[in-house]
């Protein structure tokens, strides 16, 4: 009786132990799976990381090779999108800064939240002074009077300027006040919500696109007389880059609009606001109006970085 006891407890304990062995082994496996996960989320982040240090090395690479007088050939991309695609993405465009009255525009919920934020402070100092009597007959002759113009983008007067200096807006984080040479005898300030996006050695001594017919404006107590044209992209605004060669004070045209620019836009008719949405970087990632390059005499033309299929302001 005793023997057969002592067989039952033998069999039990090698059951027990048999289970014991695959609870360790359970668990060994479970601990090894969680070791890994944390591994591939810090690898994902590193890798993540490195992928926009690479991307902003290119970039400040480009730029280097272009004030060096590399001419930058764009690579051919097949283009598969539809009217309809493209009809979506102008639907959809993001905000970008600008010194333009923006009054009745709401400001894109993006990361370009401080571009927007500077439209909407541009809107209300640009807001209509006129008596309530004489509103409505004022826009409606302003109504009539646009749509007998010419209404193209030859009317924006988009020049070649330098950054010649460059700083934080005193009572805005998100805003930097450049001043700029346009090839005028004197600088400008221009006012833009570039901080999150460009540092301020990439904006010094940087040549950029600039509208200089803007109606000046005052963002936060600071006058801003021009707006850098920039393409914007769904998390990345990137400064438009003129061709190698580009001169101070050049202007910048599209070949199949000819014409001379207004010499201030008038807000009230929002010229600004109609010609925009036709700006747009291309598959070539070359800023265009309707498909007609911007460009500065013969010495080429005006690029973004990496945006393609962008809206530009």
């Amino acid at each position: 009786m005793s023997l057969q006891l002592f067989t039952e407890r033998a069999k039990l304990a090698d059951t027990i132990i048999i289970q014991l062995k695959n609870q360790i082994e359970s668990l060994k496996q479970a601990a090894v799976a969680d070791a890994c996960r944390i591994d591939e989320e810090r690898l994902k982040q590193e890798n993540a990381a490195m992928r926009q240090k690479l991307q902003a090395l290119k970039v400040r690479m480009m730029i280097a090779e272009i004030k060096n007088g590399v001419k930058q050939v764009p690579l051919p991309v097949r283009n598969f999108s539809t009217s309809a695609t493209v009809a979506k993405e102008i639907k959809a465009e993001p905000v970008n800064a600008s010194s333009e009255s923006q009054a009745n525009n709401k400001p894109a919920q993006n990361k370009g939240k401080g571009k927007a934020k500077a439209q909407e402070e541009e809107g209300k100092a640009l807001a209509d002074q006129e008596p309530p009597g004489k509103k409505g007959k004022t826009e409606k002759k302003d109504a009539v009077e646009a749509a007998s113009e010419k209404m193209d983008v030859s009317r924006l007067d988009f020049r070649i300027g330098k950054v010649v200096s460059v700083k934080k807006h005193p009572d805005a984080d998100s805003l930097y006040v450049e001043e700029v040479d346009l090839g005028e005898g004197k600088t400008r300030s221009v006012v833009s919500g570039l901080v999150k996006h460009v540092s301020i050695e990439e904006l010094q001594d940087r040549l950029a696109v600039f509208m200089c017919n803007l109606k000046p404006a005052k963002m936060r107590g600071i006058m801003s007389e021009a707006m850098i044209m920039c393409a914007n992209g769904p998390d990345r605004v990137e400064i438009l880059v003129p061709p190698a060669g580009s001169q101070v004070g050049e202007r910048v045209k599209a070949a199949d609009y000819p014409g001379e620019p207004d010499a201030q836009l008038n807000p009230k008719k929002k010229i600004w606001e109609t010609l925009k949405p036709d700006l747009r970087t291309d598959n070539n990632r070359v800023a265009v109006y309707k498909g007609s390059p911007l460009s500065v005499g013969d010495r080429g033309t005006v690029v973004a970085p990496t945006q393609a299929n962008a809206q530009i302001s």
